[in-house]
């Protein structure tokens, strides 16, 4: 049995941000991911982030990553990292079981930071099981970490932010992008981003998705149908295109299977994704001293997860008794750049879900 008084799980920018933050404090921590290596989804973006110069506004995914991890670097005698390594179990006398280079090896910690992010949702249609058919972080994964096109003709689904910039950036990979398609009769992401994709020939189709993929051994057509404002198909309105890839960008669903098992109190909340802990707001679960920051708490911005991390790894590391000397000062700023990161009409709905679920509303 490995003893520490901090563990932190999972390596994108919440978690990062969360270890570099107790390191400041002086607080040693493990720092444990399934990856082979640490950034998340950062490590795929090569878009600008949007935000202010203290989330790295103008600044591409892929260099926040590089930051982040030289931040989490400078402190080696602090921040011990474990790269390929999968959290199995979480109980609750807060023992962590870790799969690692093939060996099960057990953690008993004193705190806890649940930093798991989310993973994709899926459309349910006919053959959405055949090869092709991608979710927009993969297609992110094939091409930007490892240079390959994911088809010569795809179909884009969602409209938010990931879906439009998935779209470009796959033309600008030399894949045509045939058609956009959105079920809601509302584009979700930034204009701009839409925008740019009408000015090279990109349809955008709103009220519309797919009803059915068709091929034998992988995807050579799909027919879409549009919907009327009760979300019901319009008989009559199909329209087939010749594709060889279909990519899905309609969400994400936290990844809470490790609070739900250690026992934390949960609730189903739309507006952030699905099933989440419930918190206070400074990111401490039902149970003393189990945190969790990131995607894994709802889905928000990458913005949001980096200052989540900085706020939940300050907090976790004051409560084992390494207070940061700037403690205050910290948590008013990140608490404020949170609220600020949520004003606005895009993030009412984390607004309404945050009051839905109760304590983090003032976070």
């Amino acid at each position: 049995m490995i003893s520490k008084d901090l563990v932190i799980i999972g390596g994108g920018p919440a978690g990062l941000c969360a270890a570099r933050m107790a390191a400041e404090a002086g607080q040693s921590a493990i720092l444990i991911d399934r990856n082979a290596k640490l950034g998340g989804q950062l490590i795929k973006q090569t878009h600008m982030f949007f935000g202010s110069e203290k989330q790295y506004a103008k600044t591409r995914g892929i260099d926040i990553a590089k930051k982040l991890l030289d931040d989490v670097g400078s402190y080696p005698e602090l921040i011990e990292v474990w790269e390929d390594a999968t959290v199995v179990g979480l109980y609750p006398d807060k023992v962590i079981t870790v799969l690692k280079q093939e060996k099960y090896l057990k953690i008993q910690a004193k705190a806890i930071i649940v930093a798991t992010g989310a993973s994709e949702k899926v459309l349910a249609f006919e053959n959405n099981d055949l090869p092709g058919i991608y979710g927009a972080g993969a297609v992110q994964t094939l091409m930007n970490v490892y240079g390959v096109k994911p088809g010569n003709k795809i179909i884009m689904v969602g409209s938010g932010n990931i879906g439009l910039i998935v779209s470009y950036q796959l033309m600008q990979a030399g894949v045509e992008v045939v058609s956009l398609v959105e079920a809601s009769p509302n584009i979700g992401g930034y204009k701009v981003h839409a925008a740019k994709l009408r000015r090279y020939g990109v349809e955008i189709n709103t009220s519309c998705t797919i009803k059915k993929a068709i091929g034998k051994e992988a995807v050579e057509k799909v027919v879409t149908i549009k919907l009327d404002e009760n979300w019901n198909e319009i008989p009559g309105t199909e329209k087939t295109y010749e594709v060889d890839a279909i990519c899905i960008a309609v969400g994400l669903t936290p990844l809470t299977s490790l609070l739900s098992m250690i026992g934390c109190e949960m609730k189903y909340i739309s507006e952030l994704g699905g099933l989440v802990p419930v918190t206070n707001k400074y990111h401490e679960t039902s149970i003393d001293n189990i945190y969790v920051c990131g995607d894994s708490s709802g889905i928000e911005e990458a913005s949001s997860a980096i200052v989540e991390g900085y706020l939940t790894g300050l907090i976790a590391s004051s409560k084992l008794g390494k207070k940061h000397p700037k403690f205050a000062e910290l948590v008013d700023d990140f608490q404020s750049q949170l609220e600020n990161l949520r004003n606005g009409p895009f993030g009412a709905k984390i607004r309404q879900g945050l009051k839905k679920l109760g304590g983090s509303v003032d976070a």
